[in-house]
């Protein structure tokens, strides 16, 4: 009798402690499911953001053109960019293409501070407000992007997580840097002394 008590006990510990691995394992599979859906969710707002300062730089092109057209390399270098940028699919080739277009662009403001008439421009102005406010907006972003990607990296580290992950053939994934802490800034910084 009491042997029959010792293999229920052994039965029933072992009932629990698989409940417990199978409820841990959905657990941490359905975590890492909505951590990489958050992530294609952050970077997919980033990708609008990055198509609206798409849109804002023609303008901003066409009124550089149209007060200082001398400055045509600097003008077809944002044009070239932003195409090429347009045309990148990969992930490693878009990112290089937003870096440099990022460049470019931040070379074309500062080049149009040497230019009086062209800050008295009303349409550069707003052009420039509204590219300021979109490089804000994609600097959010890209924020919460990077803690998603953190937060799903740290997570496929984990045990359970890295077998799961290993499993579902989860791989990790890479921040998004564009390589510039800040590319335009709202007024330029002067010090008097």
């Amino acid at each position: 009798m009491i042997l029959i008590w010792i293999v229920l006990g052994l039965l029933g510990s072992i009932a629990v402690a698989l409940w417990w691995i199978v409820l841990t394992y959905a657990r941490t599979n359905n975590t890492l499911i909505a951590l990489d859906q958050r992530c294609d969710t952050a970077f997919a707002d980033i990708d609008v953001h990055l198509k609206h300062r798409h849109n804002i730089i023609p303008g901003l092109v066409e009124v550089v053109r149209g007060v200082a057209e001398h400055e045509r390399t600097l003008i077809l270098g944002v044009a070239e960019a932003r195409a090429t940028a347009l045309a990148a699919v990969a992930p490693g080739a878009r990112l290089k293409a937003e870096r440099d277009l990022s460049l470019k662009v931040s070379t074309l403001l500062a080049g149009a501070e040497g230019y009086p008439e062209l800050r008295a421009v009303p349409e550069f102005g707003q052009l420039r407000q509204q590219l300021v406010d979109c490089e804000n907006r994609i600097t959010a972003s890209r924020r919460f992007f990077n803690l998603a990607v953190e937060e799903y990296n740290v997570m496929m580290r984990q045990f359970p997580g890295s077998y799961i992950a290993s499993k579902r053939r989860m791989n990790s994934r890479q921040p998004y840097d564009l390589g510039i802490e800040r590319v335009l800034v709202d007024e330029p910084v002067s010090f008097a002394f």
